[in-house]
């Protein structure tokens, strides 16, 4: 592709992801907490190392993941998998 950025991976602190979507105006508000949830919730979220004590992403990765991600604030989704009966 035309577009990738040449080097290896951007790897953030996930409060640095929070920080920086924010700043880039990809979402209006998020925290590191939520973000951090994000990553261990959903399968779709991109890998995550530790370094040292903190875990960190690849910006580049993360950003188009939460470009594309619909947010769905208020939705009780631990309604969505009980069986009705």
């Amino acid at each position: 592709m035309a577009d990738e950025v040449e080097g290896g991976p951007e790897m953030i602190s996930l409060r640095e992801v929070a920080r920086r979507l924010v700043a880039e105006g990809v979402v209006e508000a998020i925290s590191h907490q939520r973000v951090s949830q994000l990553s261990r919730d959903d399968p779709a979220f991109p890998p995550v190392s530790t370094i040292g004590r903190s875990k960190a992403v690849d910006w580049r990765a993360a950003l188009p993941y939460f470009q594309k991600r619909k947010s769905r604030q208020g939705e009780r989704t631990d309604l969505k998998d009980r069986d009705e009966g």
